[in-house]
């Protein structure tokens, strides 16, 4: 019985010790190899004065030190927080000090930009990995061998918290996710299974591992012992060489980046060997979703929905994309999807409603935030099921409607986030950022249709002085965030409408960027 994250890892290594599991440029790891390192690097964590429920922050960029270091967060009892590695200082310092992380893994390119962050936050220990072979070496002070500490097995259930992926809501700055081993195992066992993954698979893995579907990638291929190919993507050339290396038959990713996929060269043979590919993050274009299968012949195609408070929600069976290439499809095995009116009562068919998500994928909350928990997570209510302590659900925020076979239809977003490049961004985000350069005084960012990047990112500023240069907004705050959160343009007013409420008039706004 998988009771506990790490448990995937050391399932696999009992069964197929030999086999590989993680690859990283030209370093392969057995299941054997890997589940020995996190058991080490466990014991080190613990040695370390790691205890159980303490944060481990992991900032690295997608390598094997990196996979096993969430691995070995869970054996040690406490909850990794993956950062993606393209953040910049002041977004990691927020995670930082949100979690409360005592512990942070990272390189040393990283570190040296991290001063500021590390000030504020509770971090006591640092650990830099190096270049291979290198091991973790510990900044502080060196690691102490303390022998195995788990002669006795930690008491641990399922439903303890493991990890905390961080996500942007509409308002404020991005909020930590908490999820359990239930979560992610169930999670990893559901898409594994209608995925037809098998040990004979090749995933490569693409999307960052702070993403949702990234950790996916993961999960689903040590759920069956299945070989894991791991890929920080810089160039769409980079992908079709990789999956030639490796014989890959797994791939996943987000609309903007199967865009570029498909512009890049794919030896026949490459793509007739992939068995499945799969798309999150956003709508695939009609378009796109024809050359991708025309490109990969032998593949079937997966057009998935999911959002970090519940991992995996819904996918579209294969049989299915001819005759409905537009739908999200239907709920992914050992989950609910219900679409519900405002006052908790489901939706007719063809009506309107907010997608609700029920069963083990529901994640615990957000980290240290009852209040956004208690809006998002709530109960539904069940006729005849008042004898029971009631479930909570996750209200999505998005809109979509059903049809009269139950299929879902994906509509909008209930509030103001930004979907770009398979990221959700908050308006309020960006537009701090734009305070922060002081050369604005007034700044509304809103998202605009793309056809590459679900959404591209418009702001909208009154100048805080005379002879305001857009390039100089643009180039400052370049330096505080990361790449796919900078607007891709900014217009200048005199004065941004507001409502009677004198709030800034975001409706008008955009519909004036928009028309």
């Amino acid at each position: 019985m998988r009771a506990a994250l790490h448990d995937l890892v050391s399932g696999a290594a009992a069964r197929t010790p030999d086999a590989p599991a993680l690859t990283y440029k030209a370093d392969t790891v057995t299941y054997g190899e890997l589940w020995d390192a996190v058991q080490g690097a466990a014991c080190q964590l613990v040695g370390c004065g790691v205890r159980r429920g303490d944060r481990v922050a992991i900032y690295l960029e997608k390598r094997i030190e990196t996979v096993t270091a969430m691995f070995a967060a869970s054996l040690a009892g406490a909850l990794f927080v993956p950062i993606n590695h393209v953040l910049k200082a002041p977004q990691v310092g927020h995670i930082l000090a949100d979690c409360g992380a005592r512990v942070l893994i990272t390189s040393p390119d990283r570190l040296a930009q991290l001063a500021d962050a590390l000030a504020g936050s509770a971090i006591e220990r640092v650990v830099v990995v190096g270049e291979p072979p290198a091991e973790l070496a510990v900044v502080t002070d060196a690691w102490a061998d303390h022998g195995s500490p788990f002669a006795v097995p930690l008491a641990r259930v399922d439903l303890d918290p493991v990890a905390i992926l961080y996500t942007s809501g509409s308002t404020g700055k991005p909020k930590g996710v908490v999820l359990s081993h239930r979560n992610l195992i169930v999670g990893a066992e559901s898409v594994s299974s209608y995925l037809r993954n098998t040990a004979d698979d090749v995933i490569l893995s693409v999307l960052p591992l702070s993403f949702d579907a990234g950790l996916s990638q993961v999960t689903t291929a040590f759920a069956v012992g299945a070989h894991c190919v791991l890929m920080n993507y810089l160039l769409p050339r980079e992908v079709p060489k990789l999956c030639a290396k490796h014989g890959v038959t797994g791939l996943t990713c987000v609309p903007p980046l199967w865009l570029q996929i498909l512009d890049a060269p794919w030896p026949p043979e490459v793509a007739a060997r992939l068995r499945y590919f799969a798309n999150t993050g956003g709508r695939m274009p009609r378009t796109a979703l024809d050359r991708l299968r025309g490109i990969f012949t032998e593949a079937a195609p997966y057009l998935m929905y999911g959002l970090t408070e519940a991992f995996r929600s819904t996918y579209l069976d294969p049989c299915e994309v001819d005759r409905r290439p537009d739908s999200i499809g239907k709920a992914i095995p050992n989950a609910e999807i219900l679409v519900m009116r405002p006052d908790g009562t489901e939706c007719d068919a063809g009506e309107h409603g907010e997608l609700v998500h029920r069963g083990p994928l529901v994640a615990l909350g957000y980290w240290n935030d009852p209040v956004r928990t208690a809006e998002r997570y709530r109960a539904i209510p069940r006729a005849g099921e008042d004898w029971r302590t009631p479930e909570l659900a996750v209200w999505s925020g998005d809109t979509v409607v059903k049809d009269a076979e139950g299929f879902l239809y994906f509509v909008g977003r209930t509030d103001d986030m930004i979907k770009t490049s398979g990221y959700r961004v908050s308006p309020t985000e960006v537009e701090e950022a734009a305070y922060a350069t002081g050369l604005v005084r007034d700044a509304v960012a809103v998202g605009v249709d793309d056809a590459v990047l679900g959404q591209r990112i418009v702001l909208v500023v009154a100048a805080a002085g005379a002879g305001l240069e857009t390039d100089a907004v643009i180039t400052a705050m370049r330096k505080q965030l990361p790449l796919y959160m900078v607007p891709s343009r900014v217009e200048v007013r005199g004065d941004l409408p507001r409502s009677p409420n004198g709030k800034f008039d975001r409706a008008l706004i955009k519909s004036e960027v928009t028309s």
